[in-house]
């Protein structure tokens, strides 16, 4: 069985390999200034792609759980202002509610790949928020979703996002909410909302947020709070496989978190969450779809630049390496 399981991911790797060398994209984003026209210049780093799909393939046969990770760092980061990387400056990374449930082992990931990419590419010339986007989509395609293009060409942040809390969904938060906040982030189609909550399927929630109005949630709650540092699946049926089964549990009432139970019910969402456990590539192709929206949600104007380390911007580089050269 371990041979068959082996060999089936060998044979998954490499298909992921072939299909994103054959439609590594090349594409502007309309122009802004904040996005570079790859057509109109040399590629900076042709081999970045390569680069970044070998180290997740490698990361994800050590730790499955990582596909989980990345997501939700990857949403944390381009919800509140856009696809920036300001999510792994310390200011944002370590403040609710990033603070603490912010997968280490995926950013440790994201900075190990930053570092291979600027050896091997010459220096900064990849950001680490174009890094994070190409991980995030390697590992869900990993994960058994088609291949999907992610347009290079994204800035790091100066500074961290102001109102993180704020900005993002919470996991209270009623569907009327989440489509409202949806819309002003530029994802006014509620299939963006019910697909990507379907990113939940291999992901993990405290104990603290789990809803608790029935027999069912109370029972999740009870036995998760039996430890403080334990977390629940918030797909009960198939925890650690990206499927639809997420679906299926909230058809059945089994949706771990309020704002998840609220999709089988509101007259706008039900449906989607009905045909998604019914059709698993129906899922599939909404979320690749909503996944490149999300990917190209941009930042407001402002300073940015290459970080020479993901978690700090360069000054702070240039200033610690002063300090270390003086002492």
């Amino acid at each position: 069985m371990a041979t068959r399981n082996a060999l089936a991911m060998g044979l998954l790797l490499a298909a992921v390999s072939a299909a994103s060398a054959a439609m590594a994209p090349r594409l502007p984003m309309d122009g802004d200034d904040l996005f570079v026209d790859l057509q109109l210049q040399q590629d900076p780093c042709p081999q970045v792609e390569d680069i970044v799909r070998s180290a997740v393939q490698a990361a994800l046969r050590r730790n499955i759980q990582l596909t989980a990770g990345l997501l939700r760092i990857f949403f944390h980061d381009c919800f509140p202002q856009g696809c920036d990387a300001s999510v792994l400056l310390a200011g944002e990374r370590d403040v609710p509610p990033n603070g603490g449930s912010l997968q280490p082992e995926a950013l440790r990931l994201i900075e190990d790949i930053r570092r291979e990419v600027h050896g091997k590419c010459g220096g900064p010339k990849v950001s680490c928020a174009d890094i994070l986007a190409l991980a995030t989509r390697d590992a869900v395609v990993v994960a058994g979703l088609p291949f999907f293009p992610i347009i290079r060409g994204r800035m790091d942040s100066r500074a961290p996002a102001p109102d993180v809390l704020r900005n993002l969904p919470s996991p209270s938060a009623s569907v009327d909410e989440l489509l409202d906040i949806f819309r002003r982030k530029g994802l006014g189609d509620p299939a963006d909302l019910v697909a990507l909550s379907g990113g939940h399927t291999v992901g993990k929630a405290s104990c603290g947020v789990i809803r608790g109005n029935d027999d069912f949630s109370r029972g999740l709650a009870a036995n998760c709070s039996a430890s403080r540092s334990r977390k629940q699946s918030l797909d009960v049926i198939t925890p650690d496989a990206f499927d639809n089964r997420y679906y299926v549990a909230l058809r059945n009432r089994k949706g771990v978190l309020e704002s998840d139970q609220g999709l089988a019910d509101h007259p706008r969402t039900r449906n989607m969450v009905r045909d998604y456990a019914n059709d698993q590539q129906l899922f599939f192709r909404q979320f690749r779809a909503s996944m490149m929206k999300l990917s190209q949600l941009k930042p407001p104007a402002g300073s940015f630049e290459i970080r020479r380390d993901c978690s700090r911007p360069n000054a702070r580089v240039d200033g610690d390496a002063g300090l270390a050269a003086s002492a």
